[in-house]
């Protein structure tokens, strides 16, 4: 016998039915659907290329299979998308998902899901091992690495050949060779791009070839050890000093410019990520890559870099989240979205069979190689924000004319210690 509902009885059904409603998102109406909002970064550079593409292919496959999810995306660009996430947090109004740059903050306020909360076992153990510990915080992952790139030696093959240079392997055949193209009239032997616009990339490149990094081996900073101090003034002292880096001074060259002056053809050698490789094909010039050389050879391991995703638990969408990032996380999906950017999977099954494809590897199969060994910024401390501020802002003047690596390496390690102090 149906009941009819009056009075505080139907106040209560209300009551529980607007909750209902709020956690399944609150849209659903009678259906039960949940919709996820997902705020993701633009890996385009045009309108042609957008990732707004790239997300509505794929939301489309997973809602067909899942048709009481579905999956709404907001896509913005990296000057604006952490920004926009940080502000829908701060006003209550958290996505479900974010893809973005920096997870810590938000892990340290417990607003999100591990991944352990999330993701199936063989999803979450598929993520390649530098990734997933570079996603932890107190050793829980609460990212979950998206997108990843390494770093590797790029050179101009036509001024390497022209004056009879082989790559570099050592710091000493680096020098050697920037000082043959300077003789040649190479106005750029090797760039140094340490402006304020990436310098805490290039800073981790040499710091991990000279046998450090910005932390120790038990993840406490080690700004200003003795390999990083030795660095900056080998740096400071036989390239830097001996008029090897170009006319601009390393503290006043951004990447950008670094970048845009390799493929004009005036840059000998410069460390550089697949990003590069597309922008010199476009100007035709040909280039050679190798692995960053180290003090007395190959460097042990280069620079890795990742982009995030993270769950918030506001809304409470957890099972509906994880089967959405169990489907984005397939070797299918990873692999579209790292060929479409050229990008290198996050996963281990992805990651192998590009590496044997022919065309894949033949573009990518250099930076595939240095990824399972490399080391990432230890973007797990909340305090590494503001420790990378730091570093753009002083670190080009260690290698000036007056530049005293030491002191102000010193003064980096103080005020990161007081940032990671302040947590």
């Amino acid at each position: 016998m149906q009941r009819r509902v009056t009075g505080l009885t139907a106040a209560v059904a209300a009551l529980s039915m607007t909750a209902l409603l709020a956690g399944c998102g609150g849209d659903s109406g009678d259906s039960g659907d949940v919709t996820l909002k997902l705020v993701a970064a633009d890996y385009g550079d045009s309108s042609t290329n957008s990732s707004k593409k790239y997300w509505a292919a794929l939301t489309k496959k997973f809602e067909a299979e899942n048709p009481n999810i579905k999956v709404d995306v907001s896509v913005y660009s990296w000057t604006d998308v952490d920004r926009k996430v940080k502000e829908m947090v701060k006003d209550g109004n958290a996505p479900d998902l974010a893809q973005i740059g920096a997870y810590a903050d938000y892990a340290a306020q417990d607003k999100l899901y591990s991944a352990d909360d999330l993701l199936s076992i063989p999803t979450q153990a598929d993520f390649l091992a530098p990734l997933s510990k570079a996603g932890e915080v107190n050793r829980v992952q609460y990212g979950m690495p998206f997108a990843a790139s390494t770093r590797l030696l790029f050179y101009n093959e036509k001024l390497f050949k022209s004056a009879g240079i082989k790559p570099p392997q050592s710091w000493s055949e680096l020098q050697s060779a920037a000082q043959k193209l300077k003789s040649r009239g190479v106005k750029i032997p090797f760039a140094l791009p340490l402006g304020p616009e990436e310098a805490q990339a290039e800073t981790m490149q040499w710091l991990l070839s000279g046998g450090g990094g910005y932390t120790d081996n038990v993840d406490s900073y080690a700004i200003d050890s003795k390999q990083n101090i030795s660095t900056f003034e080998w740096l400071k002292d036989e390239l830097v000093g001996k008029g090897l880096t170009g006319p601009t001074a390393p503290a006043e060259l951004d990447r950008a410019e670094a970048f845009a002056a390799f493929t004009r053809g005036d840059v000998g050698m410069l460390n550089g990520h697949p990003t590069l490789m597309q922008m010199s094909a476009k100007k035709g010039l040909k280039y050679g890559m190798v692995p960053m050389p180290g003090i007395n050879g190959k460097a042990q391991s280069t620079m890795g870099v990742a982009d995030w995703m993270m769950a918030f638990k506001q809304n409470g969408n957890r099972k509906e989240i994880g089967d959405f990032l169990d489907f984005v996380y397939s070797k299918k999906n990873v692999l579209d979205f790292s060929r479409e950017y050229d990008l290198l999977p996050v996963t281990t099954s992805a990651s192998q069979e590009m590496a044997g494809d022919k065309k894949d590897a033949a573009k990518l199969g250099e930076f595939l190689k240095e990824l399972p060994t490399s080391q990432l910024y230890p973007v797990g401390k909340v305090s590494w924000a503001q420790v990378s501020v730091q570093v753009k802002k002083y670190i080009g003047k260690t290698v000036g004319p007056n530049g005293n690596p030491k002191a102000i390496l010193g003064q980096i390690e103080s005020k990161a210690a007081a940032e990671e102090n302040a947590q």
